[in-house]
């Protein structure tokens, strides 16, 4: 007898007959509809889990290279005779034009950096003052382009650009004046007395950063020096690169240009640890809800021998008119797969509904729980993230679609491994 083609037609009808239990086997319906409700759950759940994951991760990699030097490079030479060290850089000017020529840097900005204290009316806020050219200004995405601002950057030379964490602090707005203290002010004969300087506020930006909102302060660098007692002196030297993720293959040059007591500070220096944490996090993350995928996944074998068993008589049956040991294996594994497929494609489709409108969703469940869900004081953003990228999709798929379809072949084997004689010996 000529054998039928794997996967044939009335295989797909049997399947699908037995799938739609009758009333009279409820419970091998109530456990499809468990497993398919189980499977598609994860699903949701492992999609929408690596959405966010990825999400958070770009936008906190965006955040710092978008607001933050890719490399800085800085001095610290000794002073002859001592065991002090001046950490001052004075021919910046040549150094930043010779930084800027090495390949794949786009930029070398001096900078002077300065922690001190602001003052409006009774508000006082700690900031750290960045002094910088208007040009070089210009080159830092988040702050020349970010996603809120008020007033205009090219205003920058009449006074200076607060983050907006800075001006809710202190209560100010673009046009009011805030004075700057620095403890290490102006030089007299009886020693360092504070310099109190009032500057206008010309523009405020919102970086997507909280810590950065929250102290940054950009001031132009001629007025940087001057109220830092720098003149003719920078702290540093900012270097942005073309490629950030390949800049440790820039640096080594970087470093020998800048010479004898020189050191280089990278970004992945500043937030390696944070990332590498996030890493982590990532992976547990992901083998935890892979896990709930199997559990998922098991509901299907649970499923599954229960119609075998309340399919014997059928199963003997179908066996005595010439179905082969094959043909009940795939009639029963396509029960299992049919239940596993439909669930994944149920959950992909709301695990990216979820990606994509996260936005609506998140500020329902604000506005539900009264505010206050996401502190951006802790999280460091101010919104919760998505990001739908394909092989994170793909990867969820494959994982359930393989758990699924691999839990089925058990029962399956048991359901064509039954002897039809014993199958139909009480009926």
């Amino acid at each position: 007898m000529a054998s039928t083609a794997p996967f044939a037609k009335f295989e797909w009808m049997i399947a699908w007959r037995y799938i739609r239990a009758k009333r009279a086997e409820g419970g091998v319906s109530i456990m499809t509809w468990i497993s398919l409700v189980g499977v598609t759950l994860a699903v949701f759940a492992l999609i929408a889990t690596l959405a966010v994951r990825s999400g958070f991760r770009a936008e906190f990699v965006d955040t710092i290279l978008g607001s933050n030097a890719h490399v800085t490079v800085y001095q610290q030479t000794p002073i002859e005779g001592t065991t002090q060290t001046i950490r001052t850089i004075s021919d910046y000017d040549a150094l930043s034009e010779a930084l800027g020529k090495v390949e794949g840097v786009t930029r070398a900005a001096p900078l002077v950096r300065g922690q001190v204290m602001a003052n409006s009316q009774n508000r006082n806020a700690g900031i750290e003052v960045y002094g910088i050219t208007l040009d070089n200004l210009m080159t830092i995405p988040r702050i020349a382009r970010p996603d809120d601002s008020a007033g205009s950057i090219n205003n920058f030379y009449n006074g200076i650009a607060i983050g907006s964490g800075v001006a809710r602090e202190l209560g100010v707005a673009v046009g009011d004046k805030i004075k700057v203290i620095s403890p290490n002010g102006v030089r007299t004969a009886m020693g360092t007395s504070p310099r109190v300087n009032a500057y206008e506020v010309v523009y405020i930006f919102t970086a997507g950063r909280y810590d950065i909102d929250k102290t940054r302060v950009y001031m132009p660098l001629a007025e940087a020096q001057s109220f830092f007692n720098r003149e003719g002196l920078v702290d540093e030297i900012e270097v942005m690169v073309a490629d950030p993720d390949a800049v440790d293959s820039v640096t080594p040059e970087l470093l020998s240009i800048a010479g004898q007591y020189s050191y280089i500070w990278t970004w992945r220096d500043s937030a390696g640890s944070f990332l590498r944490a996030l890493t982590v996090e990532d992976n547990v993350m992901f083998v935890i809800l892979s896990i709930l995928v199997l559990i998922a996944s098991m509901n299907i074998i649970s499923g599954l021998i229960m119609l075998v068993k309340n399919k014997g008589r059928d199963i003997g049956i179908l066996r005595t008119m010439g179905l082969t040991e094959g043909s009940i294996l795939r009639i029963f594994f396509i029960c299992g797969a049919g239940i596993g497929t439909i669930g994944t494609i149920l959950g992909v489709i709301l695990g990216c509904l979820f990606a994509l409108y996260i936005d609506p969703i998140f500020s329902f469940v604000n506005y539900v729980s009264g505010g206050g869900v996401w502190d951006p004081s802790i999280r460091g953003i101010y919104q919760l993230p998505a990001e739908l990228r394909l092989n994170d999709v793909l990867s969820s798929v494959a994982l359930s679609l393989g758990l699924s379809w691999i839990v089925t072949i058990f029962p399956a084997r048991r359901a064509a491994r039954m002897n039809p004689v014993e199958a139909l010996r009480y009926e």
